[in-house]
């Protein structure tokens, strides 16, 4: 079984923030694959369905960014989860907006839905799909950046992400990160 996280903030004053690109990846995949509906369940919204032949477990946890490792935790704990079988899709200052990485382990680079998980499960040892935001240029505008929205520009590009880390998800969870990479690569516009 495989749990699949979005990070993000809950609430309609937060929906199109550059922080909430991993709940918008989430709810792309439930479309993708027909899961759902969400559920409330250990701080998160919640759904049960399959990739595939992969079981999947789907969160948003709702108890905005800094504490999203409680209902991660609770949910490994729950369905005897493992660290090895999580993904993270959040958003990342380090990579430009349409750009994507997935890394396991690794410091968390002042990301606070990272912190939080990598509290709750005692070390960071799961897998992040790393979503370019870009940077604002200063580390002090980092906080009003990552909880703006895109910009009118950036939208069709974070749009074209979003859909092809959804569609391409089997090939992560059976085949890899690095087919993975290459498949949402391939699957963007030119």
């Amino acid at each position: 079984m495989w749990v699949l996280v979005g990070l993000g903030n809950p609430g309609a004053k937060y929906e199109g923030n550059r922080h909430n690109v991993g709940f918008h990846v989430v709810d792309a995949i439930a479309d993708e694959y027909g899961i759902g509906p969400f559920k409330s369940k250990f701080s998160a919204q919640m759904a049960e369905g399959r990739i595939g032949d992969q079981k999947v477990v789907l969160l948003k946890p709702q108890t905005y960014m800094n504490e999203s490792g409680r209902a991660v935790g609770q949910t490994l704990k729950f369905f005897k989860g493992t660290k090895a079988r999580t993904v993270v899709f959040h958003d990342e200052l380090d990579l430009a907006p349409g750009k994507m990485r997935v890394k396991v382990g690794g410091g968390v680079a002042g990301h606070n839905g990272l912190k939080s998980i990598r509290a709750h499960l005692s070390s960071a040892d799961f897998r992040r799909v790393r979503i370019g935001i870009g940077h604002p240029g200063d580390k002090s505008r980092v906080s009003g950046f990552v909880l703006s929205d895109f910009s009118k520009a950036e939208k069709p590009m974070i749009e074209d992400m979003v859909s092809a880390l959804a569609r391409r998800l089997e090939v992560l969870l059976t085949e890899g990160d690095e087919l993975y990479m290459t498949r949402v690569s391939e699957a963007l516009p030119k």
